[in-house]
């Protein structure tokens, strides 16, 4: 017979499971619980602020298909965590949360930071609990990863208090799962009376498009969607976050056409997304009122909130799609939409021309659009692309394309500001093979800027461009209140990291800019390019909701 010690049971049950790296700030009770998980060889990213962590853990949940992980310090500590984590739950995000916890056998007592954290957490997290006992330990962890990408995945949150992980028991007493089936997601088919009703409707429709969004990459079905789509011949549109499933350059690609083919449709295939703001919750004018409407998700309860659906199909989005392909024949074929295909390609050649024109322009204060054409022209194919801010991420989604799914990331639908810098960190621990650029506005940089210094000490080199317009939002008139930030110096904010760091005035100046950028992060340290941009532009895209900034 042996002892073990809880905080061992927590990293070598992360181990086993498969974790690489985590996202954490140090504090009681939980550094022995991080030495041990970094004992086993598991990378411990120390951030600024725990939001950052939760958020980091997101974006590498995002780029990985894998459950983001982070750590908070008891009280204040573990509470910090609930801004990403509530961002993760609104964007359907797997992170695995871990706070420690004041003991439990002083509850009541008013033990140092205690504060019910579980109360606190149910909120914001899919699925919450509590560790009460040390030889459950691998087996809570356990159900927590299955919980985080069960179905529609999501945040969830394990308490841990210091007397559980800090107890010392036999080893023989530990509950061990069978950890090689923790990330095993369940794969339910759809009915196939469904399929075939589905189907038909397809046969029957002459301007069909399909829906799209993070349900497909989470399902790892963006190979089954391409090849429906190229298939069938049918246009495809996605959400911000679902981007890349069918490279944006390809001639079945017709971004300028989005707006005509929703009203115009007759048919909407929607797989592995939500029906909300994004898509003006299918109603009309954005849609058709008398457009039939498939919906397929692994998501019962998704779907039973559909304000409008003729076709329900509850499954996973690879399987559904295999049976749809399967099934399908010769019946639903690219011939049938030839003539809706060349509609939409017709308005997407004269409105390209047009985008590309507005994305040139020479004038100073530089525009927003010129700005997101130099990074556009710069970044690589495969690179990954992380924006955030106001105008910025409204210019950035209309002008710069995406050619693989999982390479562009953003705040999705909860809107979360300061998300940028967290997120291009955890991206680039998750794909370090990758070049990552991060697009931020003036105003969500000043959030979470201290991210730039964890990504100096830990040497996670990206390039990070700054929208600089003065404030957080563009602001014609002069006339909202608390709008001003001033014009900052953050490349020498950079520099003082130990980063590199320059600031541009004139659009000519960008690209050469972003190539000494690129040259500089070769040493494994972060550069900055602050760039001027003009505080009258505002974005004009389809309104999303009736509150705006």
């Amino acid at each position: 017979m042996a002892n073990i010690i809880g905080n061992d049971l927590v990293g070598e049950s992360l181990k086993r499971i498969g974790v690489k790296n985590f996202f954490f700030i140090m504090g009681g009770p939980i550094n022995d619980t991080l030495l041990a998980a970094m004992k086993r060889g598991i990378r411990g990213i120390d951030v600024r602020h725990e939001q950052a962590a939760a958020m980091a853990a997101q974006a590498y949940a995002r780029a990985l298909n894998f459950p983001g992980v982070c750590f908070g310090a008891s009280g204040p500590g573990a509470i910090n965590l609930t801004t990403g984590l509530a961002n993760a739950l609104i964007d359907g995000v797997p992170v695995v949360g871990f706070g420690g916890s004041s003991p439990i056998n002083e509850y009541g007592n008013g033990a140092f930071q205690e504060i019910d954290q579980l109360a606190i957490m149910k909120p914001v997290t899919k699925w919450a609990n509590r560790i009460y006992e040390t030889r459950r330990i691998p087996e809570i962890i356990d159900l927590a990863f299955r919980q985080s990408i069960s179905g529609k995945p999501g945040p969830v949150y394990l308490d841990l208090p210091s007397d559980v992980i800090n107890n010392t028991i036999d080893d023989s007493t530990v509950v061990w799962p069978d950890f090689n089936k923790t990330l095993v997601r369940a794969r339910p088919q759809g009915d196939p009376a469904l399929i075939e009703e589905a189907l038909k409707l397809l046969e029957k429709a002459q301007k069909p498009v399909i829906l799209s969004g993070s349900g497909v990459l989470w399902s790892g079905a963006e190979a089954e969607l391409r090849q429906f789509v190229l298939d069938k011949g049918i246009p495809i549109y996605t959400t911000p976050q679902g981007r890349g499933v069918l490279e944006e350059d390809h001639p079945q690609a017709f971004l300028n056409a989005r707006s005509s083919a929703m009203k115009e449709t007759d048919c909407v295939m929607v797989v592995g997304t939500r029906l909300n703001y994004v898509f003006g919750h299918l109603k009309p004018p954005r849609i058709s009122a008398s457009a039939k409407i498939i919906r397929i998700d692994v998501d019962a309860n998704e779907i039973s909130g559909s304000q409008r659906v003729d076709v329900a199909i509850t499954g996973d989005a690879k399987m559904v799609l295999k049976q749809m392909l399967d099934g399908s024949g010769t019946r639903v074929k690219a011939a049938n939409y030839a003539g809706w295909r060349g509609r939409l390609s017709e308005i997407e050649s004269l409105k390209a021309p047009e985008s590309e024109k507005a994305m040139s322009t020479s004038n100073t204060p530089i525009h927003p659009l010129r700005l997101c054409k130099e990074v556009r022209d710069f970044i690589d194919r495969d690179g990954l692309l992380v924006v955030d801010g106001q105008e910025i991420l409204n210019f950035g989604r209309q002008s710069i394309p995406t050619f693989f799914p999982r390479h562009r990331i953003n705040s999705g639908t909860f809107g979360t500001m300061g998300v940028g810098m967290p997120f291009a960190v955890g991206a680039k621990v998750a794909r370090p093979d990758k070049q990552v650029v991060l697009i931020h506005g003036d105003g969500s940089f000043g959030l979470n800027c201290m991210e730039l210094d964890t990504a100096a000490r830990h040497k996670i080199p990206m390039i990070v461009v700054i929208s600089l317009n003065g404030g957080w939002t563009a602001d014609p008139k002069g006339d909202k209140p608390g709008r001003n930030l001033g014009y900052t110096r953050f490349d020498l904010f950079a520099q003082s990291l130990g980063c590199h760091g320059e600031q541009v005035d004139k659009p000519e100046d960008i690209r050469p800019a972003l190539e000494r950028a690129k040259a500089a992060i070769k040493d494994g340290k972060p550069a900055l390019v602050n760039v001027v941009t003009d505080h009258t532009a505002r974005a004009v895209t389809i309104r999303f909701t009736k509150t705006a900034t």
